[in-house]
């Protein structure tokens, strides 16, 4: 028997625990068919993350292509068919080969393998990924590296500690309904053994009690632990939280049941979820926005900071507007 895993119209970060959920009443060797003809939109993290779902199975799924032309066109142009046509079997055709498409916008997904060097990815896409910053947000130029090293990191943590591939994808956009400016969005994306088992991974280090998904993740992403005994690593987390503070982003990191995230002042998010259907590997995703105006402008902005924990499940968000590029 196949269980049917529906696409919301809206897929991201939020909406796609609505399909974790989904998934999680299907055995790991059960077929699967992910439902997306109703999508009308993905974020990066919602591509990226239905690669990583089809990485979880151990049946090969199937997958329906979204029905709308425009939202098939899309998401052809940021290379999704041609990662998921080594994952999926398609229920019909789709606008397949084709590479990811490169802009000043969209940098198209691309695979994160444990055998490359991360470096040689992330080279490959700086120059793209500053075009983004400098006519996305018009960040200060000197951004731009930091932005690398932000993007190198995030990819670092694939091939250090997922201990399988994954993707990355970067898009820029305005976000009218929660900002009214536009926000860079960089999505890392693998299914990975997770941070819980990363970290069990290192026998020395003491652990309690509580010892869970959600308290790996708050060692992991605050407090700099990770998988080696030596000092000085897990350093690269560190360096995506400054980068992310420093321009007023936000840091969200899934995995296992957990989630949790640095929440700035524009945004309503809880800085950790508990309890969430579980799913494998790590999710990540850094949202930067566009600088804020000297007068203040729209949206605001502020400094992030950390909001109280909740362990209920998450709403769904309104659907984003569809004239995101």
């Amino acid at each position: 028997m196949t269980a049917v895993v529906p696409i919301p119209s809206s897929l991201d970060d939020v909406t796609f625990e609505q399909v974790a959920a989904k998934l999680a009443d299907a055995p790991a060797d059960a077929k699967v068919l992910v439902d997306a003809r109703h999508a009308r939109w993905a974020s990066p993290y919602g591509l990226t993350a239905l690669l990583a779902l089809a990485q979880s199975r151990e049946v090969r799924p199937s997958f329906a292509p979204p029905e709308a032309e425009d939202t098939l066109s899309y998401w052809a142009r940021t290379g999704f068919f041609a990662h998921a046509e080594e994952l999926y079997d398609f229920t019909r055709a789709v606008p397949r080969g084709r590479a990811p498409a490169e802009s000043n916008v969209l940098l198209g997904i691309t695979r994160i393998t444990i055998a490359n060097d991360v470096h040689e990815i992330v080279g490959r896409i700086q120059e793209r990924a500053t075009a983004i910053l400098r006519d996305g947000l018009g960040l200060d130029p000197r951004s731009t590296m930091r932005f690398s090293m932000t993007l190198s990191e995030a990819c670092q943590n694939v091939t250090e500690h997922a201990g399988r591939d994954g993707w990355v994808a970067v898009q820029s956009y305005t976000w009218k309904q929660r900002l009214g400016r536009r926000v860079v969005v960089i999505a890392v994306c693998d299914a990975g053994i997770g941070f819980r088992r990363s970290l069990e991974s290192n026998v020395a280090r003491p652990r309690n009690d509580r010892w869970d998904d959600g308290m790996a993740l708050e060692e992991g992403v605050l407090r700099n632990v990770s998988r080696f005994r030596e000092s000085g690593r897990g350093q690269g987390l560190s360096q995506i939280r400054s980068f992310v503070t420093k321009f007023q982003g936000k840091l969200a990191v899934r995995s296992g049941t957990a989630r949790i995230a640095l929440v700035p002042d524009w945004d309503d998010d809880v800085a950790l979820r508990e309890g969430l259907a579980p799913f494998p590997g790590a999710q990540v995703q850094i949202t930067i926005p566009q600088a804020v105006p000297a007068d203040g402008g729209a949206g605001g902005g502020g400094r992030a900071s950390a909001k109280p924990a909740a362990t209920a499940a998450p709403a769904a968000r309104p659907a984003p507007p569809l004239e995101l590029l």
